[in-house]
């Protein structure tokens, strides 16, 4: 049998491959606000390797400069900004109150307070969230209710009256001060989302732990191994929270304790502010957050997605 041949002018349709465009908005739409976020963490990380002159120029450069570590020398190396030959807008080698710029022990102190406080708040609000999501309380919603009003008042409220009373315990300019007012700040929260966790864990296997001979608090162990996730977002959070809060920082402290963010408004002197060493800081007090996430991303993604999907 000889083949069928086809004349040349007759052609196999070809199939188009239609384009998503709302998959393609959703694309951008989403690009977009990634930039917005990403791109004041972009202008501070180049404004940290920026000479001054470099920070200060109008129009602004984005690339076309010579580069420099010199902040980062005197922020975390304490080198002589004298010796390093640094050029600044304000009075050299010191910020407001003749603090040097020398950060490592601000990063220390709030990473100390950061950790103690996060480890305060897991150890409080798990069984609270727990009780509260198991036992039929009375009151559970009015409860509930009042947990999260205490992160309805201003810290401004809170200040004053907590400086007095530090200061008559002598707790001011102490760790274990500062530790406790941050969890005390954080505890309502990490309540709240600890209790939806716990919610998301069928009661069933806390029966079941029991009848098997656990008590209590052994079923209410082997649920914290099914919201660990829950507990690694809360976690992120309070420390976050912790890292970042400024103001009764600022007041419980005068010097002798100080965190990242009271150390910051330091280098704005009375002459002008510190932008070289202020976004080498910023840029630095950013790391360990983001190694911390990276560290915990796993358990962090489960947590946060935990009970969105029935």
């Amino acid at each position: 049998m000889s083949a069928v041949v086809y004349p040349s002018s007759i052609q196999r349709p070809r199939t188009h491959r239609r384009i998503d465009w709302g998959y393609l908005v959703r694309t951008l739409a989403a690009a977009a606000v990634a930039g917005i976020f990403l791109l004041p963490i972009l202008w501070w990380g180049l404004s940290s390797i920026k000479p001054t002159q470099e920070i200060l120029s109008v129009p602004p450069k984005l690339f076309d400069f010579d580069p420099t570590l010199n902040w980062y020398r005197v922020v975390l190396g304490n080198a002589d900004p004298t010796q390093l030959n640094v050029e600044t807008t304000g009075s050299v080698g010191r910020g407001s109150g003749g603090s040097t710029f020398f950060s490592i022990p601000y990063l220390r102190d709030s990473a100390f307070v950061g950790v103690g406080s996060t480890t305060l708040v897991l150890l409080l609000a798990a069984p609270a969230a727990y009780a509260m999501s198991r036992f039929s309380l009375r009151w559970r919603k009015d409860l509930a209710f009042w947990i999260l009003s205490q992160r309805m008042m201003p810290p401004i409220v809170a200040a004053f009256p907590l400086f007095f009373i530090f200061q008559r315990l002598g707790w001011i300019d102490t760790y274990h001060g500062l530790i406790l007012v941050h969890a005390a700040m954080n505890v309502p929260l990490a309540v709240l989302l600890l209790m939806s966790f716990f919610d998301e864990v069928p009661r069933d296997l806390d029966d079941a732990a029991m009848v098997d001979g656990a008590t209590r608090f052994g079923a209410f162990l082997n649920s914290l191994t099914l919201v660990r996730g829950g507990l690694v977002a809360t976690a992120v959070l309070a420390f976050i929270f912790s890292w970042n809060e400024f103001l009764l920082s600022l007041v419980l402290t005068t010097g002798v304790v100080r965190t990242v963010p009271v150390a910051s408004s330091t280098f704005t002197t009375a002459f002008a502010t510190e932008w070289g060493y202020l976004a080498a800081l910023g840029v630095a007090s950013m790391v360990p957050i983001f190694v911390f996430i990276l560290i915990v991303q796993r358990h962090l993604v489960r947590g946060l997605t935990l009970g969105a999907v029935k």
